[in-house]
């Protein structure tokens, strides 16, 4: 679900010297309940979140936060992350605890039980939670010196672990870890108690650094939906523990719109949608993450391969190909080896030769499966001196990559260890930089919207100065260019600070799919440092040697993933164009087999896939048989029909068109197959009109 917009403030909230910012709110007018009211403020001198219930010690600013803001989710989220755990702690003592962070749409909270959470379990611990959320318990913040919170916590080692991370740099490889429990690097521990609405007691406690709601009854909706394991702090190295993850909302009807969603996008799982099309399986004989395309996923794949190649061909790129493996040498130059190994494949030592008696001959070398297709573009462009009238030069392949990503986080297509990405670099000189930037831009979201996405927003990544290689000034001067080449699309353009790869910035086209999703598509990179690694140059005009800018560009992605971007977005309906079969032809009696087999000839000499069912299922179930495979078209043929050389079109929303000649019916498919229409036809579509 998108995120509603925070509603401006007219002006900010003085908060006087000892009153709560609740209380000042509630003096301003302020609501305090429903989407649109405050759950948190904002702090204007220093830009902190802090709870209603905070009092400052000299007069304080502050904006209110909303609960269907994305902050104020984000609260009512870590809140009820929370609930969970002192239901986790009410319901199965012992167990330790480890983070709750809120995240996209949810939260989750990490636990070391003595046995796994059964589906029973997480049933229970959502009714122990309604529970605790009815009894309107008071979070209430404390300051707490770090010894006397090693004390208080003495049971719990994975607190004790992150209170020993305080003062240190923010762990990337759990950064979660840092918004949920311990403010790594900061000064101040804090713990939060849970207090009885009644008696004031505490009846639960948690190191957290906040904020959170004023109270359990806060929290307007929420659900449990899973549990799976999960590494502390992401590492192999450390315990597994179990992850619990739930969602939580603004209100009812926000949170059932999301579990409307939820069950929707379940429905359009392209795992799923490709087994019962019959379009892709994962064999356990060849591993996980490594995708087999069945012939009607073949289809597929062919036909966005096909479009694809000739718009390229039509925007004067050039092809070329390169191999899987490469010496270990080519990614030291291109400094994968530096930055990305743990991303690669373990090397393969090869070319050792021995002589008869056994001894080493010849020492062998190492190579890699590669994992990005750049730095073999690089040799193509370096294997002969190259003029300025050659630029910008426009390398295209469809090059299949292959990383080692970790098992759990491979996912169907959309996360795999092998994969095939439509990989652009684009030479160029800084002059043609800008320009080349913006066109690409264009063809990027042109070629995008022909396969029908169409709603779009920019993502612009920008350096981490702890994983990146090349000037400060080269950086900038990228940074730049891909910024004005944004912002002269017309779209949104979102920041994402320190998300660049370690040899340039990028700007990432996110596209929404038919239910709302986003999905990352699109990178266009500027990079100045591969250039400069691998020595390569042009002869200018005034006959100097002189370095090329790069541009890396995936349209795609990967063709996996948008094969299973577009199998969502489609739901599997793939439009006539793209469909693995187009055109299935029903008789409805055996009689009619002959006649619609001449059809299909016919429709198969116009470029149409077309299947004859002369199967022994009787008529409905044939059409049964090819909705479910989600067919665009059937044709159906009894006998009158045969008779008046006609037959009936039946449409994928159940709409039927009958006594079609069959002169019209053949070219009513070839034309709107040929126009690449990606809604579906119906009884009261203009066939054969573009």
């Amino acid at each position: 679900m998108s995120a509603a917009p925070t509603p401006a403030a007219a002006a900010p909230i003085r908060v006087p010297a000892g009153t709560t910012a609740e209380q000042a709110l509630k003096d301003a007018g302020v609501a305090l309940k429903g989407p649109d009211g405050a759950v948190v403020v904002r702090d204007l001198a220093t830009g902190d979140l802090r709870d209603l219930a905070w009092s400052p010690e000299a007069d304080a600013d502050v904006d209110p936060v909303p609960a269907a803001s994305p902050e104020g989710r984000a609260v009512i989220r870590h809140s009820t992350a929370h609930v969970l755990a002192q239901a986790v702690q009410d319901l199965f003592p012992g167990t330790r605890l480890g983070i709750g962070p809120p995240v996209e749409n949810g939260f989750y909270y990490d636990f070391d039980p003595e046995k796994p959470f059964t589906p029973e379990d997480l049933q229970a611990l959502e009714k122990r939670m309604q529970q605790i959320v009815r009894a309107g318990q008071r979070f209430a913040r404390r300051d707490i010196a770090d010894d006397d919170a090693r004390a208080e916590l003495a049971h719990e080692p994975y607190k004790l672990e992150l209170i020993g991370l305080k003062g240190s740099a923010p762990d990337p490889a759990h950064p979660a870890a840092e918004g949920a429990d311990v403010e790594v690097g900061g000064a101040q521990l804090t713990m939060y108690d849970n207090l009885d609405a009644r008696t004031g007691d505490r009846v639960w406690t948690d190191l957290c650094r906040g904020p959170h709601l004023p109270r359990t009854s806060g929290i307007p909706a929420f659900s449990l939906t899973r549990s799976a394991a999960a590494y502390w702090r992401g590492s192999e190295k450390n315990p597994q523990l179990q992850r619990v993850y739930g969602t939580a909302w603004e209100s009812r009807e926000a949170h059932k719109a999301y579990l409307e969603q939820l069950a929707e996008a379940e429905r359009r799982d392209h795992r799923r949608l490709g087994a019962e099309l019959d379009l892709f399986s994962f064999p356990d004989e060849i591993g996980s993450g490594l995708a087999v395309f069945h012939p009607k996923g073949g289809v597929v794949r062919r036909e966005l391969e096909a479009y694809s190649r000739r718009r390229h061909e039509e925007a004067g790129y050039s092809f070329v190909n390169t191999p899987h493996i490469s010496k270990a040498r080519l990614f030291q130059v291109s400094g994968h080896l530096d930055w990305y190994a743990e991303g690669m494949y373990p090397p393969m030592q090869l070319d050792e030769e021995r002589d008869a008696g056994g001894a080493v001959r010849r020492q062998g070398q190492d190579y890699y499966l590669k994992p990005m297709n750049c730095p073999m573009h690089n040799l193509v462009f370096g294997s002969r001196g190259r003029s300025y009238r050659e630029l910008p030069l426009r390398l295209f392949e469809f090059g299949t990559v292959y990383r080692y990503e970790k098992s759990g986080v491979v996912h169907g297509l959309t996360r795999a260890r092998g994969f095939t990405q439509d990989d652009a670099h684009i030479y160029c000189t800084p002059e043609q930089m800008g320009g080349e930037l913006r066109s690409l831009l264009d063809f990027v979201l042109g070629l995008l919207a022909d396969y029908g996405l169409a709603d779009f927003h920019l993502e612009l990544s920008t350096r981490d100065p702890e994983k990146s290689v090349g000037s400060d000034e080269s950086w900038e001067v990228a940074t730049e260019a891909l910024r004005q080449a944004a912002v002269d699309s017309g779209l949104e353009l979102v920041p994402d600070p320190g998300g660049a790869a370690f040899y340039g910035p990028k700007i990432s086209v996110q596209a929404r799919d038919a239910i709302g999703r986003s999905w990352q598509m699109s990178t266009i990179q500027v990079d100045f440092n591969l250039p400069e690694r691998f020595g390569l140059e042009y002869t200018a005009a005034d006959g100097s040697r002189q370095r090329p800018v790069m541009l890396h560009r995936a349209l795609f992605g990967s063709i996996e993933r948008f094969f299973a971007v577009l199998t969502e977005h489609y739901a599997g309906a793939f439009p006539a164009w793209l469909a693995p079969v187009q055109v299935t032809a029903v008789p409805v009696t055996d009689d009619q087999v002959p006649y619609l087999g001449d059809v299909a000839l016919r429709l198969r000499e116009r470029g149409i896939r077309v299947e004859v069912d002369d199967s022994d299922d009787r008529m409905q179930k044939k059409i049964r048989n090819a909705s479910k495979q989600k067919v665009p078209f059937v044709l159906i043929a009894g006998a009158t029909d045969a008779e008046a050389g006609a037959v009936s079109f039946r449409f994928r929303d159940g709409s039927q068109r009958n006594g079609v000649p069959v002169d019209d019916a053949v070219d009513a498919v070839a034309a709107w197959v040929a126009a690449r229409h990606n809604a579906d036809p119906t009884a009261e579509t203009p066939l054969g009109r573009s």
